[in-house]
């Protein structure tokens, strides 16, 4: 999928000066710091450092959150220099050095008919110079800055006029960020859908790369199930269901080439003013198996909670692992709780084993419905839903449905008026559930399952195997206050 370095034109002329530079730099560093040859022959090319950009002064980090058991890899613009994160529970070794130029003409050359180039300056002013006042928020690629450009152009132009843009900076060196870095401009320069997120265009000068998309006003599903104080309602619950769902389906049966995901989760569902779902962050997709292949044996890399098993256990990617990390994502938005959270009591830390016993019964289905909803739900579409996210979760990947399946089940749910406030069997599921919690009344145990989701210490992030989380979350300030 990633292309080589084309041949011949000036990159012979940019390696060799490259080269002399790096050897200069060398006898002024000393023998510790001078590179090798044999770093050099796994360069392919000339590897070039990456820039320092302006702004934020927080050093790349990984650490292990107690609470969750998950690596936080935390990226962040540096000042002094651009520190690859390295993350102790990580299956992908961490690749150091810099990438070349060279190595990505052909994919320019391939896709700047159908993507606008921009230049690093016109980024830079539409950006406001990357000031923190425009940060949107960080990943494991880099920033993301809002912008405002040219509606048919990339010249900046006033904040409030013209398009408003998101500008994702790459802030680490290494193999893998370049090839995920090529890896959006690949599917998503050549696919477009209602329901993934639209690449405006690209920047590519010097050591610079950096990526232009729509701009997403209403931020991550991530932000709006676990960050906000007021619960998502139920019918925009299953809308968002639906969009994401008709994205999967997309990749997988309507696109010319098939395409798997594999990352898919909250912090990646990216929404409109009007919540419409889109799908973001392809750095990790990957195209489907051909011909009488079955699947894409690859390295195994991911998220934590939402990577199917038979995946991470074998490394065999299909387009049903894709379904069951729906399936994943389908249950958070039906109960509100997170894929994995520590904070949670003991055998309810894993969200899909927690809810397996619920899924299948009819009578207990209830439990797994979001307890801040307050019965504003639809009976019949929580039942549907539940049923649906036990055939995604199934062992058995060939039992998994296919999404378009899913997108069928789901057409209907958002439209459904029968709220379980209003009926008996809510009342019954209200006594059960108190009964269940040691509580007559029942109000007190809501209240704390309340308190809990909207005050108790969530994780800040999923663990990753690769360096990817939401472009839109909101990164923590250091004094405990979000951005």
């Amino acid at each position: 999928m990633f292309a080589r370095a084309r041949a011949g034109g000036g990159g012979g002329g940019v390696m060799e000066k490259e080269g002399k530079r790096r050897a200069e730099e060398g006898k002024r560093r000393g023998p510790r710091e001078t590179e090798t040859e044999e770093d050099a022959a796994r360069a392919m090319g000339c590897w070039i450092r990456l820039p320092r950009l302006g702004g934020g002064c927080m050093s790349s980090r990984s650490k292990v959150d107690p609470s969750t058991s998950e690596i936080k890899t935390m990226n962040y613009v540096c000042r002094d220099r651009s520190v690859p994160a390295v993350g102790s529970g990580s299956t992908t070794p961490s690749n150091t050095g810099s990438i070349s130029p060279s190595s990505i003409v052909g994919e320019e050359l391939k896709l700047a008919f159908q993507l606008r180039r921009f230049s690093f300056n016109e980024l830079k002013c539409a950006t406001r110079n990357f000031r923190p006042e425009s940060l949107l928020g960080e990943g494991g690629f880099g920033c993301v800055f809002k912008g405002w450009i040219e509606e048919n152009g990339t010249a900046p132009v006033k904040p409030g006029t013209g398009l408003t843009v998101a500008v994702k900076t790459l802030n680490h060196d290494g193999l893998q960020g370049h090839k995920e870095w090529v890896a959006e401009v690949d599917f998503l320069g050549n696919l477009q859908h209602p329901h993934l997120v639209k690449l405006v265009g690209y920047c590519i000068e010097d050591d610079q790369r950096l990526l232009v998309y729509e701009f997403m006003p209403r931020g991550s599903l991530e932000n709006h199930l676990f960050r906000r104080l007021l619960p998502l309602p139920w019918a925009i619950r299953m809308k968002i269901a639906l969009g994401a769902a008709k994205g999967l389906a997309f990749l997988h049966e309507e696109a010319e080439r098939p395409v798997i995901y594999r990352d898919f989760k909250t912090s990646n569902i990216l929404l409109d003013a009007d919540y419409n779902a889109k799908l973001s962050d392809f750095g990790l997709a990957k195209d489907g198996p051909e011909g009488d292949k079955t699947h894409v044996s690859t390295r195994v890399m991911g998220t934590y909670g939402y990577a199917a098993p038979e995946y991470v256990m074998t490394g065999h990617l299909t387009s049903k692992s894709d379904v069951y990390s729906f399936g994943v994502v389908l249950l958070e938005m039906m109960s509100g709780r997170r894929s994995m959270d520590k904070n949670r009591p003991n055998g309810e830390h894993n969200l899909v084993e927690w809810a397996r016993p619920y899924l299948g019964e009819r009578r207990r289905f209830y439990r797994l419905v979001d307890p801040r909803l307050e019965g504003n739900f639809s009976i019949k579409g929580a039942l549907k839903t539940a049923q649906l996210a036990h055939a995604c979760l199934s062992r058995d990947p060939k039992a998994r449905p296919l999404m378009s399946q899913v997108v069928e089940v789901l057409n209907p749910l958002p439209n459904l008026k029968d709220m379980a406030c209003s009926s008996n069997f809510f009342q019954s599921m209200q006594q059960e559930r108190a009964a269940s919690l040691g509580n007559p009344t029942g109000s007190q145990s809501m209240k704390a399952h309340s308190t809990f989701a909207r005050n108790g210490q969530q994780p800040t992030r999923s663990l990753s195997y690769g360096p990817h989380a939401s472009p839109y979350r909101q990164s923590p300030r250091p004094n405990g206050k979000r951005q």
